[in-house]
């Protein structure tokens, strides 16, 4: 496995007192996950109400993130749709509440693929678009480029409806390298800056068991894009199988925080490979192996 530095940039937006801050990239970022759905696999229906959300998100900052992305819509296999005026009401109050109680220099991205939604989120104080869609709906690459955030493009084939069933690659690593480049080709035919892009590999979308190994394996390949990598396998199903595999009873049976151990790992092979943002539910637990990290390379 290949060590990788980090890349030397940072990302930058305007407050909504229209001052402007910076997030360095060189520095390894975590970003926990705030899911106000009352579906999402793990946690959904735990904070989907703006007091719950707000405890969340302090609990998260106090063990070491630097971006909170709440997601408004749950994206797990099979989920059902909401509509856009649900998940604004769903994401909205959170951003403004939070924007309020913990002040302008927390970053904040909103989970979603929807331009209505994220003009809204941003009017509320949000900072970056998170899109698991990677701008392919209508008006969303004019959206990003109008709002001028910063946007992680992730990979993904079909929806979460049909992903599955597109899970099928000669080369995981070559296609979705591929088809990534289209869609950053894509985003900046609109208008978006290079240097508002950042890219995720979209662990847990459209991919197996065996793409996931190829995928971690070889994360720093997808550095030939140059910009910013987000990982995210937080309690995906690949960590779930890889805890069935071993002969340890303890996991015949598991829960999806069970696979946060073994998250924590993944992590820290994706940060030794460069990537600049983590995605986590369990921000103490990666802050925990991160600091262990980067003991041992300082």
């Amino acid at each position: 496995m290949q060590l990788h530095p980090f890349p030397k940039i940072a990302i930058e937006t305007k407050t909504t007192t229209a001052q402007s801050k910076q997030l360095d990239l060189s520095q390894p970022q975590i970003m926990g996950i705030l899911n106000v759905t009352p579906d999402s696999f793990s946690d959904g229906g735990k904070f989907n109400s703006v007091e719950n959300a707000l405890a969340h998100c302090e609990q998260m900052l106090q063990q070491g993130a630097t971006i909170i992305d709440i997601g408004g819509e749950s994206t797990r296999p099979n989920a059902s749709p909401v509509t856009e005026d649900e998940e604004c009401s769903r994401v909205v109050p959170v951003v403004e509440a939070i924007r309020q109680q913990f002040g302008e220099e927390l970053w904040l991205s909103i989970d979603t693929s929807s331009p209505k939604v994220i003009e809204q989120a941003v009017q509320a104080g949000a900072d970056i678009w998170n899109d698991v869609r990677a701008l392919t709906r209508t008006g969303a690459p004019q959206m990003a480029a109008k709002l001028d955030i910063p946007v992680v493009l992730m990979h993904m084939r079909g929806e979460p409806t049909t992903m599955n069933a597109k899970a099928s690659y000669q080369n995981v690593l070559q296609e979705v390298i591929a088809e990534l480049k289209q869609r950053i080709n894509c985003a900046q035919q609109a208008g978006i800056k290079s240097s508002n892009i950042i890219i995720d590999p979209g662990f847990g979308f459209a991919k197996n068991y065996d793409h996931h190994k190829t995928l971690l394996n070889q994360l720093s390949e997808l550095h030939q894009l140059q910009l910013p990598i987000l990982f995210g396998i937080s309690r995906k199903r690949f960590l779930g199988e890889v805890l069935n595999r071993t002969d340890l009873p303890a996991f015949s049976e598991h829960q999806a925080t069970d696979r946060d151990g073994v998250g924590m790992a993944a992590a820290l092979l994706a940060f030794q490979q460069g990537a600049s943002i983590v995605r986590t539910h369990n921000v103490g637990l990666t802050m925990q192996g991160l600091a262990l990290w980067q003991q041992l390379n300082s």
